[in-house]
């Protein structure tokens, strides 16, 4: 077994979608990125690739390559599912954690966890997403932006 860690954070803005786990929620503003922004999916790909042993996301979709150009973080989970099954890895179970002001996300987990579960070829019942806020302290608290982490079970 492998286990893997992640982070990430993007600036929250207006005029940008909010979406998390592929998930669009309403919201006045938006997470700020080269791609869609996807905190939660950005820490679960490096989350993977560490398990996995390999390099950063940044490393494999590269902000300054064109392709990734406001792309769905689904299908870069997708590639990096593509890594790891080249070494016969294989998804035993992920633990994401967001920090959010605002808005709240619990109504959309259910679906973010079948986004999930299809996009990894997993049961949603592998998966388990959190979400708390930052208690008003810092960029967070101060609804500047948005983080994730994320822990994967490779196996």
């Amino acid at each position: 077994m492998r286990i893997g860690l992640g982070y990430d954070v993007h600036k929250l803005v207006k005029g940008r979608k909010l979406i998390l786990g592929g998930v669009t929620i309403p919201h006045k503003k938006g997470l700020l990125g080269h791609s869609d922004a996807d905190v939660l999916l950005h820490a679960l790909c490096d989350s993977i690739l560490g398990a996995a042993g390999l390099r950063d996301i940044g490393y494999y979709f590269s902000n300054k390559d064109s392709r990734w150009k406001n792309i769905s973080s689904l299908v870069l989970l997708a590639e990096c599912m593509k890594l790891i099954k080249k070494q016969k890895l294989k998804v035993g179970n992920v633990d994401i954690t967001v920090i959010l002001e605002e808005p709240k996300i619990s109504p959309y987990i259910d679906q973010m966890k079948k986004n999930i579960a299809k996009t990894l070829s997993i049961r949603p019942s592998q998966i388990s997403i959190k979400s708390t806020t930052a208690e008003g302290l810092g960029f967070i608290g101060k609804k500047q932006g948005c983080s994730a982490y994320a822990i994967s079970l490779l196996k």
